[in-house]
């Protein structure tokens, strides 16, 4: 692929309303949820706040925020170094902003793109309600068909990431 295809194509991704991020939206909302969209005035600008729960969501493209283990998250082989670089930069800056959330007492998800395939949507979204439900969880991470079996399973205590450890609940 030549610079300016590749420019063009670059240009089209957007950073709000993906199609993962819109049927994700339009499924909590049919399930009663409702919510505001990127909210500024939190770190990070969460894709969707649900404030009477207190919870952040982030929807994250596989790609790139570089989800482990899924086949999505494929590196370009042309300008490698430029690419890990910001790759890199993509994942230290999810690590703060969930840090920094965390430490105002908001609890965060993050719903991985391939979690919302047809094959997996409604999996995930009825989990992602169980979770916003349970107040006592803190921290949740929602993952495609390589995780599906352990999507719920390995957020049912909230765990320090860096210690993977429980993480006090604050009341």
């Amino acid at each position: 692929m030549d610079a300016k295809a590749r420019s063009k194509l670059m240009a089209r991704i957007k950073a709000r309303d993906t199609k993962p991020e819109l049927l994700l939206r339009a499924a909590l909302h049919a399930r009663g949820f409702r919510y505001r969209l990127n909210q500024r005035n939190l770190p990070g600008s969460p894709d969707i706040v649900l404030a009477k729960w207190r919870t952040a969501i982030f929807v994250h493209g596989c790609f790139w925020h570089r989800h482990p283990g899924c086949r999505k998250a494929t590196t370009p082989s042309t300008n490698a170094e430029f690419w890990k670089s910001k790759f890199e930069a993509n994942v230290i800056r999810d690590r703060r902003v969930l840090g920094a959330l965390m430490g105002m007492e908001w609890r965060t998800v993050v719903v991985w793109e391939c979690a919302l395939q047809k094959a997996v949507v409604a999996e995930t979204v009825e989990n992602l309600g169980r979770f916003i439900r349970n107040g006592s969880i803190m921290q949740g991470e929602f993952g495609g068909p390589e995780s599906r079996e352990t999507q719920m399973a390995e957020h049912t205590l909230p765990t320090d990431q860096s210690h993977n450890r429980p993480v006090p609940i604050r009341e």
